[in-house]
C-alpha cells in the first residue's frame, strides 16, 4: 500500500514539492556564498528526497540538535520555509477535495512542520525497529 500511495503522491504533488526543495538547496549553495547556508542546502536536499517518497518514512527530532539548528531554522523560515509551507498547505487543500486524495493531503499537512524547521530532524523508516514508538 505504501508503494501505491508513494506513486500517486509522486505524480500529484511529490515531484513538484521536491523540485521546490531542490531549488532552495541550490540557492543555499550557490547564491548566498555563505558557509552558514550550506547546512540549509544539505537539509533542503534531504527533505526533497523525503518529499519525493514520504510514505513508509517519518521525521523525528534529533536529540543532539542544539542552538545552531535553532538559529539555522530561523534563517530557513525567513528565506525559504514560509513559501514551502504554503506550497504544502495549498497542495494539501487541493488534494483533500477528493476522497482518494485525502491521505495525500494529510501527508502534505504533516510535512508543513519539517518544511518550516528542517534542521535538527532526521528521516527514519517506519520499519526501523530502533525508532518504532519513539
Amino acid at each position: 500500500m505504501k508503494t501505491v500511495l508513494n506513486i500517486i503522491w509522486l505524480v500529484f504533488s511529490g515531484l513538484w514539492l521536491a523540485i521546490g526543495y531542490a531549488i532552495a538547496g541550490i540557492v543555499c549553495f550557490l547564491l548566498f556564498f555563505l558557509v552558514v547556508t550550506i547546512p540549509l542546502g544539505i537539509a533542503s536536499w534531504r527533505i526533497a528526497a523525503y518529499a519525493l517518497w514520504p510514505f513508509g518514512r517519518r521525521v523525528e527530532w534529533r536529540r543532539d540538535a542544539g542552538t545552531g539548528s535553532m538559529l539555522g531554522n530561523i534563517l530557513w523560515i525567513v528565506l525559504f520555509g514560509w513559501w514551502l509551507a504554503l506550497a504544502h498547505l495549498f497542495t494539501g487543500l487541493v488534494l483533500c477535495i477528493t476522497i482518494i486524495g485525502i491521505p495525500l493531503g494529510l501527508a502534505n499537512f504533516k510535512l508543513i512542520p519539517v518544511s518550516l524547521t528542517p534542521l535538527g530532524r532526521e528521516i527514519v523508516s517506519t520499519d526501523d525497529p530502533m525508532h518504532v514508538g519513539v
